[in-house]
């Protein structure tokens, strides 16, 4: 059977391999309807030098202005939910985590509950500190909550909707958001990734980046590309017919080339730079990645299984039967407690890390992803 991929921002494996020949590349340079729209970058580290404190930057605000003005829609992306990303006692510095998976929990103003946007547990708002009985609890960081209500604070008028994991639990509920925004019952539409592809919303003439460093530098190798594609795929929804459109990208890292790139359409001047950073590390397209998660409820055993599964795999390299081979560990997980399990992790960095596996025994607890989608 043939298959044809399509994509604006295709994986780098894919394009390496049509670049080398082993898929056929097709291209359609051009949009079929209108030009694709302005990007504008917007530093936020200038907006602070001259006082703007808001979430919004100078140029968006201005923007969302004329769309609510000249009745036409705007579409805000923050791949992040909820109202603050974690709450901090001022007093002793605690910050509040999930106690089986011991990361930061999420506030969502909605239910005035924390939730772990890992297993789902949810816990009450806390009103005084467990550590030190503080009271001056903080919410800091920003959700798509938080947008919403910036929104209804700064332009009263207008009728927002959102689209995020939190409001789509309903079945159906995805179709009822959008059917509500394409018939013009809201203004401006605020979502996480979910907004980002294949909308053909022709009232839509603004599209605004809150956050385009939410996901830049995580410990991921694809965490550049995985930021390119949303920002470019996101852009993508303004200027869909003959209104045309702008886009508005915040950030606090204006000159990285991810985000330069984005802003230019230009995926070739990704792919170039993002390629020269895998050539120089040994990631794919150019190597492959095999990654083992050892899971266990106590740390000082997860730490010892890890170390010795590693050293029989260093063995099997200095054996040599398979060359270019490296590890990349052990270490604990970027999320190093999951429902009550410490995560620890060992990449295998080679042409076939399949076959460099077979050589070695690989006991219960252990969890095999050959060619990960994420590292975290």
């Amino acid at each position: 059977a043939a298959v044809i991929l399509g994509s604006a921002t295709p994986a780098l494996e894919t394009y390496y391999a049509a670049r080398r020949a082993e898929l056929a590349l097709l291209t359609l340079p051009e949009r079929i309807r209108g030009d694709l729209p302005p990007v504008r970058v917007v530093d936020m580290r200038q907006e602070l030098r001259v006082g703007n404190r808001s979430m919004f930057s100078r140029a968006l605000s201005t923007g969302l202005r004329h769309i609510l003005n000249a009745g036409q829609q705007a579409i805000l992306y923050l791949n992040r939910r909820g109202s603050a990303s974690h709450v901090l006692c001022r007093d002793c510095g605690h910050v509040e985590t999930c106690a089986r998976c011991s990361i930061p929990l999420t506030y969502h103003g909605e239910g005035q509950l924390l939730i772990c946007h890992h297993c789902n547990r949810r816990y009450p708002q806390p009103a005084i500190c467990p550590e030190c009985g503080g009271r001056r609890i903080r919410y800091f960081g920003v959700g798509t909550e938080r947008v919403e209500e910036a929104i209804h604070l700064e332009f009263p008028q207008a009728r927002t909707l959102r689209w995020d994991r939190d409001v789509t639990g309903a079945k159906g509920s995805h179709d009822a958001i959008l059917a509500k925004f394409v018939a013009h019952q809201a203004d401006i539409l605020i979502g996480t990734q979910m907004i980002a592809k294949g909308l053909d919303l022709p009232l839509v003439t603004l599209v605004g980046v809150v956050a385009a460093d939410t996901g830049l530098f995580l410990p991921d190798f694809r965490a550049a590309e995985r930021t390119f594609q949303l920002l470019t795929q996101v852009a993508g929804r303004a200027g869909r017919s003959e209104l045309g459109g702008e886009v508005v990208v915040q950030t606090y890292e204006p000159e990285h080339y991810a985000i330069v790139a984005a802003s230019n359409h230009d995926y070739e001047s990704f792919y170039r730079q993002e390629m020269a950073f895998r050539r120089e590390q040994g990631y794919p397209p150019i190597r492959r990645l095999a990654r083992l998660v050892y899971y266990h409820g106590q740390r000082a055993k997860a730490e010892a299984e890890a170390g010795r599964l590693a050293t029989e795999l260093q063995a099997a390299i200095k054996r040599g039967e398979l060359a270019d081979t490296d590890l990349i560990g052990p270490a604990p997980c970027f999320f190093a407690r999951e429902r009550s399990e410490y995560r620890w992790q060992i990449v295998v960095r080679s042409p076939d890390p399949a076959a460099f596996l077979r050589q070695v025994a690989v006991l219960p607890g252990w969890r095999l992803d050959v060619d990960p989608v994420d590292m975290l």
